[in-house]
């Protein structure tokens, strides 16, 4: 499938709409003040009629479904042709049908990553290994689709197709094995199914972690909505089913300061966030973790963290007015280096806005 050009109905715009099909290319990306950003594109959306939608008007669906934009956004977006239903511009008052394809052709911005090279490491015939940068995703989700590791790869290094094998959350950096291959992919996935494949991860945490070896059986419940885990003891006494699934990790410390702490860490069992959430449940979170680091947090080492929190209100404050200087800066700089979209809710920024 290659990129298609269509005319916008209402701007007389011709305009170049990608699908996943198209690969990220080097030109893609703008570099800028240690960060990666992706140059703003046109993209088109696919989905079908879920059961819920059914009876709805094309405009109410996105306006409830996809709060992200406001809702005259969705009705001139409708009226001249950005929204469509089966390939077919349809009227505002349009009640959609079980199974029709709904195509959204948008401006789309992607959120930035830190500016850091993915570095091959080894590249054989079926297997890559690489080492990933932190704040970069491993494959297209949610925003983010070039701003990947795949993408990256894919755009600088010519390397397609890459079947992830295991994947690292966004905010860690490490090593990671990608197939290139269907075939090895389903390999890997049999040896990590049969537990023949062992990770282990090394975690700067607050505070000073017990000497002795730690391992935290604790049920971890993943919140899609709220992007984060909570953990709970198991109760054998109780009838209650447990809410999260099962977990349990190993820690062993390497190093402390007194302040903080380096840690192993061998998790057992592999949940959303397990090793965040199991750290931040011994009462020692991953030091620069702004997810699950809090000043609530109950300590359960001899220490109390009262310094470590005051550093956090102070990190917190710090990162808040860091973030509102750089966006003041892309917003004043950004619009010369792409055309900007007349419907699009983030132009002229750079940065997508929320």
């Amino acid at each position: 499938m290659q990129k298609r050009k269509r005319e916008d109905a209402e701007e007389g715009m011709e305009i170049v709409w990608q699908t996943p099909a198209n690969p990220p290319e080097p030109q893609d990306y703008i570099f800028r003040n240690g960060r990666r950003h992706v140059r703003p594109y046109y993209f088109e959306f696919i989905s079908h009629v879920k059961n819920r939608w059914v009876g709805k008007t094309i405009v109410d669906l996105f306006a409830e479904e996809f709060k992200g934009r406001p809702y005259d956004y969705y009705v001139t977006a409708v009226k001249c042709g950005r929204i469509q239903v089966d390939g077919e511009i349809v009227p505002v008052s349009y009640i959609v049908k079980s199974s029709q394809k709904i195509s959204h052709f948008l401006h789309r911005h992607e959120p930035p990553v830190m500016a850091l090279g993915v570095s091959v490491l080894q590249k054989e015939p079926d297997v890559l290994t690489i080492c990933k940068p932190a704040s970069v995703p491993v494959h297209p989700c949610g925003q983010y689709r070039k701003n990947t590791v795949v993408g990256i790869l894919q755009a600088e290094h010519g390397l397609a197709p890459l079947f992830p094998v295991h994947r690292l959350d966004r905010l860690v950096s490490g090593l990671l094995i990608l197939a290139r291959n269907a075939s090895k992919a389903d390999l890997f996935r049999q040896q990590i199914e049969a537990g023949l494949v062992k990770k282990q991860y090394i975690a700067k945490v607050v505070g000073e972690f017990p000497e002795d070896e730690q391992i935290v059986d604790a049920n971890v419940d993943y919140n899609p909505r709220e992007g984060r885990s909570t953990a709970e003891v198991r109760d054998t006494s109780s009838d209650t089913p447990a809410k999260g699934k099962t977990a349990c990790t190993k820690f062993t410390r390497i190093s402390t300061n007194g302040t903080h702490s380096i840690v192993l860490c061998e998790p057992i069992t592999g949940r959303s966030h397990q090793i965040r959430v199991h750290l931040q449940y011994t009462g020692h979170p991953i030091a620069n973790d702004m997810l699950y680091l809090s000043e609530h947090i109950t300590d359960r080492s001899a220490g109390g963290m009262s310094a470590d929190r005051a550093a956090v209100k102070s990190h917190h404050s710090i990162k808040s007015s860091f973030y509102d200087k750089c966006l003041d800066e892309y917003e004043e700089n950004s619009g010369d280096e792409f055309s900007i979209d007349p419907m699009c809710t983030n132009c002229p920024n750079l940065v997508p806005r929320g």
